[in-house]
């Protein structure tokens, strides 16, 4: 998601700047915007680490000449009994999907002041609704959601807007890892269990990243102005209810 994000993002004239940790995918996701005319440079970073995040907040806005948006796209996921959960698997659960989140757009608190920008957070339909068998993923999106609110609220009389996008299954990396991981040896049995729940039957897929970049860059567009403090649920409708 982050990639398609920049792509697009890069794509309309922005200067976009990405953090990840160091290594080819960081590489690539760079290039990709560089492929379609973007303007774009890569910020190694660990989200886990809070000085790692306040240094790549200072080395953004200083590259940029400030910071009009924070995008917080990314996250780890986690599936199994919660009695199996160990100390190490809560920790880099909530380290990345919501104490880095945090931490990051603490740093960026500042430079997004001076230019009226706008904070979007990435959650998940788990944000919304339980997931039997997630509960860490669950407590760590549903956590980002409730802060996203927070902060649109606290933030508003500095000009910053905040929203939230809770997709549901996005064809990315995350769903290969999680089929391949938890699928019982039949990967793409996984898939079709998860596709089962979507109210379009045998029409069901996935979201395209793509499709969520769209909504992102609409979101960071003046005509977005008044939306702030929302949560935007971008999954088929499968947390409209039963």
């Amino acid at each position: 998601m982050g990639r398609a994000i920049a792509v697009r993002m890069g794509a309309g004239g922005d200067q976009v700047a990405l953090a990840d940790l160091p290594g080819s995918a960081l590489d690539d996701a760079v290039a990709a915007v560089h492929a379609q005319g973007g303007n774009a440079r890569g910020f190694a970073m660990d989200l886990r680490d809070t000085r790692l995040c306040n240094a790549a907040v200072d080395a953004v806005a200083a590259w940029g000449g400030g910071l009009d948006v924070l995008i917080n796209a990314a996250g780890v996921w986690l599936e199994g009994p919660s009695r199996e959960v160990t100390p190490e698997q809560w920790d880099q659960v909530l380290d990345i999907n919501l104490k880095g989140a945090f931490f990051l757009i603490r740093a960026a608190i500042a430079p997004l002041t001076e230019r009226k920008g706008h904070i979007i957070n990435i959650a998940s339909d788990a944000g919304l609704v339980g997931n039997s068998g997630a509960a860490v993923y669950c407590a760590s999106k549903g956590g980002l959601v409730l802060l996203s609110k927070a902060l649109a609220l606290e933030l508003a009389p500095l000009g910053v807007r905040v929203n939230v996008i809770c997709p549901g299954d996005v064809a990315t990396p995350m769903i290969e890892f999680q089929a391949s991981r938890y699928g019982n040896g039949d990967p793409e049995g996984y898939k079709r269990r998860l596709l089962a729940h979507y109210p379009q039957g045998d029409d069901a897929r996935f979201i395209r990243p793509e499709e969520i970049a769209r909504l992102v860059q609409y979101l960071c567009e003046p005509e977005a102005a008044p939306i702030t403090g929302a949560t935007l649920s971008i999954d088929f409708g499968i947390t409209a209810g039963y």
